[in-house]
């Protein structure tokens, strides 16, 4: 298992366009991907748990189990911080 802390950058936190971009990152990899805030735990390959999970600045944690599970976690803290518009 892998997993990295990471803080929500966009403006919009996860939601519309970042959480898009976060769930197509996610299906690109086949381990198992969860976004944990606080006692919170969600799928990060389902666009309905994902979108409003956290608010900008809010710290989140990928956690992956797989093959490539340090590559996913990695990919999607990066995505997560991402302030992009």
């Amino acid at each position: 298992m892998a997993q990295r802390e990471t803080t929500v950058g966009p403006e919009e936190g996860i939601h519309g366009r970042p959480a898009a971009r976060i769930l197509k990152a996610a299906k690109g990899f086949s381990s198992q991907i969860a976004l944990v805030k606080g006692d919170r735990e969600v799928n990060a390959k389902s666009i309905i748990k994902i979108t409003g999970f956290a608010r900008k600045g809010e710290k989140v944690t990928v956690r992956a189990e797989g093959e490539d599970a340090e590559q996913a976690v990695n990919t999607l803290a990066e995505e997560i911080a991402a302030d992009e518009h």
